[in-house]
């Protein structure tokens, strides 16, 4: 879950799983791919 990003246009992959995405089962991994154009400031990630 990240902090201090302007989503555009989708919630997707920010909230908890069965909300606004899949649960990720053990062993297995989910790779955050984005791009955060024009933004600046203090952007962190937790579980």
């Amino acid at each position: 879950h990240w902090h201090g990003f302007f989503q555009q246009h989708t919630n997707y992959a920010d909230g908890p799983a069965l909300v606004t995405q899949c649960p990720i089962v053990p062993g297995d991994s989910f790779l955050y791919n984005f791009q955060a154009l024009n933004q600046a400031g203090t952007f962190w990630y937790h579980r």
